[in-house]
């Protein structure tokens, strides 16, 4: 298991973006992750006394990047030293299925498994759940490790003309 402290070691990602609280079960190639949604969340800060329930939906992309969060601290996993220094970029997503919404008091259930490594790509499957009901599935995300520096415009060559 992996608490929030080395959720935070593993991911750059801050408030109000770190959507992991812990790694529950993580393999060679699958992790098991929880994310408590709360209404102390950021985005629900708007939200007057009459909310309704359909206002109080977590937000379908946030549901995503807290998946990805999840897949992203496997690949550091499984690239090791390798990782050090690169900046994990998430590509193309497809499959993407929203089964139903999640709502403050939920404590999501992300499950990302290992499809295939080519290099420093990775691609990803799994899903989320609540109560081991499905809310979200997940065909497929590519992510790649690229270096920072050639990801730093300050360290870019001159424009072309």
């Amino acid at each position: 298991m992996i608490t929030c402290e080395g959720v935070r070691a593993a991911l750059p990602h801050r408030y109000p973006m770190l959507l992991v609280d812990r790694v529950v079960e993580m393999g060679n190639e699958g992790i098991r992750a929880v994310k408590a949604v709360t209404l102390n969340e950021p985005w629900y800060a708007r939200l007057g006394p009459q909310a309704t329930r359909g206002d109080l939906a977590y937000p379908d992309f946030l549901l995503i990047e807290s998946w990805t969060q999840t897949a992203g601290i496997l690949a550091k996993r499984l690239a090791g030293e390798a990782a050090d220094g690169q900046v994990m970029l998430f590509g193309s997503m497809s499959g993407i299925e929203f089964h139903r919404q999640v709502f403050p008091g939920d404590t999501v259930e992300q499950h990302a498994r290992l499809e295939r490594a080519v290099n420093d790509t990775m691609i990803f499957e799994g899903d989320s759940r609540v109560d081991g009901e499905p809310v979200l599935t997940i065909g497929r995300i590519t992510m790649a490790f690229r270096p920072g520096e050639r990801l730093n415009p300050a360290h870019a060559g001159p424009a072309a003309g």
